[in-house]
């Protein structure tokens, strides 16, 4: 996994109008925490961050004042309507350090012949792994798969060093039958043939 490299300023004001006067300027309010520091207030590009943050679990070398740290975003919030980015948590790391994320799950192949819904339990997979290899997605095969068969977690086939982060048997894609619907025209009439 690549790393993204963004320069954040430190923020000193704090409440609802430093926030604002910062999204004007196009930045979003942030805070990095983690190793047991005092969490750190930053204002970070919105557009470069907003770009960065397309890369699930993405590793961002945060510059601050001069210093530079590895952080992985934790919490994002965005505006409901319009979706801009409006706070954000980052989680510091370091190389070596093995961190909890989720990845998400890619569904893949064709079921048996017949009518059949694809169910998507988790579209997320905790997983563990290295904070500078971390994986961005996991594919699940349901190819031939029919009526009733599921695919747990520890089928999952997972990237070298990376380990699950949930109960192995916990049911990650299920295959359910297809419930046939009654046409329109035949209830009618057997409730006028009641009648």
């Amino acid at each position: 996994m690549s790393e993204v490299r963004i320069v954040a300023e430190s923020r000193t004001e704090f409440g609802k109008g430093a926030a604002r006067r910062a999204r004007r300027e196009g930045k979003v309010p942030g805070v990095v925490y983690g190793h047991g520091a005092e969490p750190q207030h930053v204002n970070l590009p919105g557009h470069e961050l907003m770009l960065a943050l397309k890369t699930p679990n993405v590793l961002i070398a945060l510059e601050v004042d001069g210093k530079t740290e590895l952080v992985l975003p934790k919490a994002v919030q965005r505006e409901a309507i319009r979706g801009f980015l409006r706070h954000v948590d980052l989680l510091q790391v370091k190389r070596g350090e093995k961190v909890t994320v989720e990845i998400p799950v890619h569904v893949e192949g064709d079921l048996a012949p017949g009518a059949f819904l694809v169910e998507n339990v988790l579209s997320t997979l905790p997983v563990e792994a290295e904070a500078t290899h971390l994986p961005e997605s996991v594919t699940v095969s349901v190819e031939g798969l029919a009526a009733g068969d599921s695919i747990a977690a520890k089928d999952v086939v997972l990237p070298k060093g990376t380990t699950l982060a949930v109960d192995e048997d916990a049911v990650v894609v299920q295959i359910l039958a297809a419930q046939a619907e009654e046409p329109a025209g035949e209830g009618a009439e057997a409730e006028g043939a009641e009648a």
